[in-house]
């Protein structure tokens, strides 16, 4: 049996061996056709491409490449190879984790055929993985001038056809991306690294947020804030440069970016989650078109783009600066007091993004308490906040806000009269609101102040407890007693005067 065994060992390598000879004989153009013609023969019929093919052996990773299935290719060359082995301490190939070596290689590799002309700007996906996911790595792409690989390595020679995708030779081995890899390869975070890395910090950001995943306090989700968000966040704080922000305030505020030990992707965020970070607790949503997060201050930052996969952590852009908790403006006091919960809400949901406008001032609001919203919508027929129109909802909460900051004392020494709102009534003039204190502070005979002079940093709230709608020329005149005569006068009128004067003008 042992003999026969033997027997069909050599057969079976004679066969082989004059299949490989077959193969590379002039006269079988189709068979040599067929071995170098895809990915893995076309590399290894370029001697520049042999460390790639000995890596592709090793990490058994030739029969994937082999297939049918349609991929692209970054080939290091190899002098690629051999300063990555010598930037990480490797004499050769044989000295890398083979463990390692297949998610490196897997990290040069997309799904489908991709030439030259088909890659963007941007970030795409490759076939290595995150270990506590299984998510895909990202690859951040730059064609701003040639092709650039996550910050590291550019493509030298592009569009290799080969039968099964396309190669495109690089010059420098693609290493596993931390999270800060990303924020240096991606100049959207150019001001988020020069925070980070700021001389004064008393934290090394950089250092901690390039901890490899399996070694705490990896792996990391952080959300990373854009050029244009640090820049409106220079204008909210009235200050001119990043420097300009003390040190123990610019930490604080980098701690709320970002989480330890978790790699939480962007579908596990939920409603009403809150989300621990390293400087304190904010809070996620995802219901009204996109995840969000809202810090301690009220203030709301919009996810815009997701699932950036380092491979020690995930990366969410965001479009605001989070903040720690800050002396309270209008919009924080709103969020921070429970009775005006729906008032904050309806900031959010509003048209012309009316929480910022609010962070703005020094203003005065008259902000109707929950059970005042409720009884404006049952009194509308609105069975929920969401259906009133926002352009009307918009101009509603404009007609609460007066400009400058008006003390109750302010009003009682006036008595009475008339003061202008926000919102634009005809012609786009801005619309009165009369006040009067005989009896309390009430504002158009109808919402009375409950709480007057609620401090804040840009202005003062007075908490009513009537939503007060767009007035009519009517609803005017019945407010000031000054018109009793002229009201009773309309009333008594033939023709219904009222009812006109209350109509569309």
């Amino acid at each position: 049996m042992k003999t026969l065994t033997a027997l069909k060992k050599v057969v079976l390598l004679t066969l082989v061996a004059a299949f490989s000879l077959a193969c590379s004989d002039d006269d079988n153009p189709a068979l040599q056709f067929k071995e170098q013609d895809n990915i893995v023969g076309i590399a290894s019929a370029n001697s520049d491409l042999s460390s790639l093919v000995a890596a592709l052996g090793r990490a058994s990773l030739v029969e994937t490449l082999n297939g049918s299935e349609k991929f692209t290719v970054f080939a290091p060359t190899n002098e690629a190879f051999d300063k990555f082995l010598s930037d990480n301490g490797f004499a050769s190939l044989n000295d890398v984790p083979e463990d390692v070596l297949k998610q490196v290689l897997l990290n040069h590799v997309i799904a489908g055929d991709l030439k030259s002309s088909a890659l963007t700007t941007g970030y795409g996906e490759t076939l290595a993985t995150e270990a506590s996911t299984n998510n895909n790595l990202s690859i951040y792409i730059n064609t701003e001038s040639g092709v650039n690989l996550n910050g590291v390595s550019d493509v030298i020679k592009a569009n290799i056809d080969a039968t099964n995708g396309v190669i495109h030779i690089v010059d420098a081995v693609i290493g596993l991306p931390t999270v800060v890899d990303f924020a240096l390869a991606d100049d959207t975070f150019s001001i988020l690294v020069s925070a980070l890395t700021r001389s004064d910090l008393t934290f090394d950001y950089v250092t901690t947020l390039s901890t490899p995943n399996g070694t705490a306090p990896a792996p990391f989700t952080v959300f990373a804030p854009t050029n244009d968000a640090f820049v409106s966040l220079l204008s909210e704080l009235g200050v001119s440069a990043l420097g300009d922000i003390d040190e123990p305030t610019l930490k604080a505020t980098l701690d709320l970016h970002a989480v330890a030990g978790a790699n939480v992707l962007a579908a596990a965020l939920t409603d009403d989650m809150t989300v621990s970070t390293l400087g304190g607790d904010i809070t996620a949503n995802v219901t009204g078109g996109g995840a969000t997060l809202t810090d301690s201050n009220g203030r709301v930052s919009n996810i815009i783009v997701t699932n950036v996969q380092a491979a020690n952590g995930v990366i969410h852009v965001i479009n605001k600066v989070v903040l720690p908790k800050l002396p309270e403006n209008i919009v924080s006091k709103a969020y921070n007091t429970p009775e005006l919960s729906i008032l904050y809400d309806a900031l959010q949901a509003a048209d012309g993004n009316l929480a910022d406008v609010l962070s703005g001032g020094p203003f005065t609001v008259l902000a109707p308490t929950n059970d005042a919203f409720a009884a404006f919508l049952a009194d509308n027929n609105f069975a929920t906040l969401g259906d009133v129109p926002t352009d009307v909802l918009s101009q509603v909460l404009l007609n609460h806000v007066i400009d400058g900051t008006v003390m109750s004392t302010d009003l009682v020494t006036a008595g009475s009269g008339y003061t202008s709102t926000s919102a634009t009534g005809a012609g786009d003039n801005k619309m009165s609101i009369f006040y009067d204190t005989s009896s309390g502070v009430q504002f158009n005979g109808i919402s009375t102040v409950s709480t007057a002079d609620v401090e804040a940093t840009n202005g003062i709230i007075h908490i009513v407890d009537k939503v007060i709608g767009l007035p009519t020329v009517v609803d005017h005149a019945i407010a000031n007693p000054s018109f009793s005569n002229l009201v009773a006068a309309l009333g008594a009128a033939d023709g219904d005067l009222v009812n006109v004067l209350s109509g569309d003008g």
